[in-house]
C-alpha cells in the first residue's frame, strides 16, 4: 500500500536515481482542439528534481485568428491584439522547457500543440520527455472520482482560484505534482514518462472559415488564420478487411486498427508498425473498426464511447505491440 500522499518523508538518500533531474509543469490555453488551433496564453512553473518550484512564467499570445470559446478562456480578441506572436517568445519558452520533463494534465494534448507552434515557427520544441499527471494519479491509484484537474487539486487540497487560466491552471497542477512525486519516489514507482518526437512534417493548407465566420481582410475574426496537416499520406490497405479482432486470437491483415489516448510509443510509429504490418489504420471508429488501441479504457473520450457502443474490442498498448508480432497474412482470392 502506498504511504500518505500528504505525510511522507524522504531521506537524501532514498530519491530513486534514475528520475528526472528537473520539470516544467505547463498549462496552454487555446482556440480550439483541432490541428489547426492555436495557443493564446502559455505558463510553465519550473520544478527541480523533488519537485519544488523554482520559478514560474506567463504570456499571452496573439493567434493570428479568433480566440475561441472566449467563455472558457476569457481572452478575447481584443486583449490578443497587442499580445505577441508565438515566435516572438519562443526563445523565453525555450528557455523555460530545455533540459526538463514536460508535466501538463492530458500531457499528449499541450504537447502536440506546442509541438506544432514549433513548427509553425520552423523551430523545434526542446522537449524529450512528457508527464501525463492523468497516467501517474493511476499509477498511484489516487481515488479520483474522474480525471479533471479540478478533482486532483481537491484531493490535495490545492485551491483553485482561475479554472482556464493559463497561470492558474499551472500552479495548481504544480502543487498538486510535488506530493504526487514524493509519493512514487518513496514507494518506487516508475514514472509514466513518454518520448516526445519533433514534429519534422507539416505544411500549411488554405484556410477555411469556421460556421458563422466571415472572411475580413487578414482572415477570419479580424486575424489571419492558418491550417496544418501532416505532409504526408498513408497508402490505402491493400487488403479487404476481415471483420473484427477477436481476443485471444491473431491480428490479420486488412484489419481496421483505431488509435486513442497517449501511448509510451509516439503515435505516428505505432501506426508506421501497424501500417508496415498489413492493417488499416482508421482515424476514426465505426462499426467496421477491428480493435480500438488506448492505455485508457475508462478516459470517456469520443472513441472509447463508440467502441463501447459498437462493442469493438479494446486492447492497450502493451498487447498491440505484442499481436504485431504474429500478424496473419490476408487471405488469397
Amino acid at each position: 500500500m502506498l504511504e500518505d500522499l500528504t505525510t511522507a518523508t524522504f531521506s537524501p538518500t532514498s530519491w530513486p536515481a534514475a528520475y528526472p533531474k528537473g520539470y516544467a509543469v505547463v498549462d496552454v490555453e487555446t482556440t480550439g482542439l483541432a490541428r489547426d488551433d492555436r495557443i493564446i496564453s502559455a505558463a510553465v512553473y519550473r520544478l527541480d528534481a523533488r519537485g519544488e518550484v523554482e520559478d514560474h512564467w506567463y504570456t499571452m499570445v496573439n493567434p493570428e485568428r479568433d480566440p475561441g470559446p472566449v467563455w472558457i478562456h476569457g481572452l478575447t480578441s481584443e486583449s490578443l491584439e497587442g499580445a505577441p506572436l508565438f515566435p516572438d517568445i519562443a526563445e523565453e519558452f525555450t528557455t523555460r522547457l530545455q533540459g526538463r520533463v514536460l508535466v501538463a494534465h492530458n500531457a499528449v494534448f499541450d504537447w502536440q500543440m506546442i509541438a506544432r507552434e514549433y513548427a509553425r515557427a520552423k523551430c523545434e520544441a526542446p522537449v524529450r520527455q512528457r508527464l501525463c499527471t492523468i497516467a501517474l494519479s493511476k499509477e498511484l491509484g489516487l481515488p479520483l472520482p474522474n480525471h479533471k484537474l479540478e478533482s486532483l487539486a481537491a484531493h490535495f487540497g490545492v485551491v483553485q482560484r482561475r479554472a482556464h487560466h493559463a497561470l492558474d491552471d499551472a500552479r495548481v497542477l504544480a502543487e498538486a505534482f510535488r506530493p504526487s512525486l514524493r509519493a512514487a519516489a518513496a514507494n518506487g514507482v516508475r514514472l509514466p514518462l513518454h518520448e516526445c518526437r519533433p514534429l519534422t512534417e507539416w505544411s500549411d493548407r488554405p484556410a477555411t472559415p469556421r460556421i458563422g465566420q466571415q472572411a475580413g481582410p487578414r482572415g477570419y475574426g479580424g486575424y489571419r488564420q492558418t491550417s496544418w496537416r501532416p505532409a504526408r499520406k498513408r497508402p490505402a490497405c491493400p487488403y479487404p478487411n476481415p471483420g473484427r479482432y477477436e481476443a485471444g486470437g491473431r491480428l490479420k491483415q486488412g484489419m481496421r486498427v483505431a488509435f486513442s489516448g497517449d501511448t509510451s510509443t509516439e503515435r505516428e510509429l505505432l501506426e508506421d508498425r501497424a501500417t508496415e504490418a498489413g492493417l488499416h489504420v482508421a482515424t476514426s471508429m465505426s462499426r467496421l473498426t477491428s480493435l480500438l488501441v488506448t492505455n485508457d479504457p475508462d478516459s470517456g473520450t469520443s472513441k472509447v464511447v463508440k467502441a463501447r457502443q459498437f462493442g469493438t474490442p479494446i486492447v492497450d498498448e502493451a498487447a498491440f505491440g505484442q499481436l504485431l508480432g504474429d500478424v496473419e497474412p490476408a487471405s488469397e482470392g
